[in-house]
């Protein structure tokens, strides 16, 4: 299996983070490549719940499947996925750094269900990689932009 891990760090609490990252309704505002929900089974993103989505019609994704494995509340979440071309598990973590922002750390897993190891170093390691930067960088974004509401909110 293939591997990728990234961080990115926010602005706290560990809930608003979390909570940002669990809402399907919000996933195609950051998300690279998440086109909407198709269904959602069980009390999402506890154990043994999963989401059913469709990618953009541009992408080769298709329609994803994530089943949730493991959730801790305010610790992280680990869910396997699967999707026309690869198959794997998908964790992420969050944790307080000393400065008092959130760390989240996603990794990724993943084999080809067709082709060898050549097309997965040379084709989608890179893409694979690349498009989670792009979607931790809009989560940040995201993240900072509730704050900004909650600012505006507060009396």
């Amino acid at each position: 299996m293939a591997r990728i891990t990234r961080t990115t760090d926010l602005p706290g609490p560990i809930s608003a983070a979390e909570d940002l990252w669990y809402d399907v309704r919000r996933r195609a505002s950051f998300v690279e490549g998440f086109g909407h929900v198709a269904k959602v089974d069980g009390p999402w993103p506890a154990t043994g719940s999963r989401i059913i989505w469709d990618a953009p019609a541009a992408t080769k994704r298709e329609r994803v499947l994530e089943v949730v494995e493991a959730h801790e509340a305010r610790v992280g979440q680990t869910v396997a996925y699967e999707d026309a071309q690869l198959r794997g598990t998908q964790v992420i973590a969050f944790a307080l750094t000393a400065e008092g922002q959130v760390r989240v750390t996603v990794t990724l897993d993943w084999k080809l269900k067709e082709g060898g190891a050549l097309k997965d170093w040379v084709l989608v390691r890179r893409s694979v990689g690349e498009a989670l930067r792009r979607t931790l960088v809009r989560y940040r974004i995201e993240r900072i932009a509730d704050l900004d509401d909650e600012r505006v909110a507060a009396p």
